[in-house]
């Protein structure tokens, strides 16, 4: 029998016929550069409800101040950032998930077995940030679009290389089962 691989007592490779063990490899977000504008809205109500808490003039109460305050943080810093932090990608050694949604929860996957093109798009913000949006398409399936992913060439490459060792394993798994069919 073929002993794996192993780099450092490690297992990098299954033997040949073995179903190789799913393991993650990233779990990421999208880049926090779009809370920008939330948190600047953060600052500016709490600036300005300390500022008017008190002063209003005479139609006004402190009661309508922090309930209007209380709209606006749910509105625009609440409601972002629970939509921020509801979607993730998932990358395993063998396939990439995204998980989108608070309530209702919807699931793409891609595999790295049927290997699937790369294609990376970053703007001029995005550069300044270090982050791109990753588009992957298989030609069979609905492109799989992962926006504003940070260190995007780090993704790039690590994608790429889940590709390649998943095509490698899937040709050696290949060529050892037609070995061992005996020859009558």
């Amino acid at each position: 029998m073929t002993q794996p691989v192993t780099l450092g007592g490690r297992p990098t490779m299954p033997p040949p016929g073995s179903p190789a063990e799913e393991l993650l490899i990233a779990r990421f977000r999208g880049h926090a550069r779009r809370l920008f504008w939330s948190a600047l809205v953060l600052i500016g109500v709490f600036g300005g409800t300390t500022y008017f808490l008190g002063n209003l003039p005479a139609p006004f109460e402190d009661w309508m101040l922090l309930s209007a305050g209380g709209a606006l943080i749910v509105l625009l810093v609440l409601v972002p950032w629970l939509i921020w932090w509801s979607r993730t990608v998932t990358v395993t050694t063998r396939r990439v998930i995204v998980n989108r949604g608070i309530g209702a929860r919807s699931r793409q996957e891609m595999s790295h077995a049927r290997g699937y093109t790369i294609s990376v798009r970053r703007g001029p913000l995005q550069r300044l940030w270090g982050a791109g949006t990753i588009t992957l398409s298989n030609g069979v399936d609905a492109p799989l679009r992962l926006a504003n992913v940070p260190t995007v060439t780090l993704v790039h490459e690590t994608l790429a290389d889940q590709i390649e060792v998943s095509q490698i394993l899937a040709h050696r798994d290949a060529q050892s089962g037609h070995d061992s069919v005996p020859v009558s």
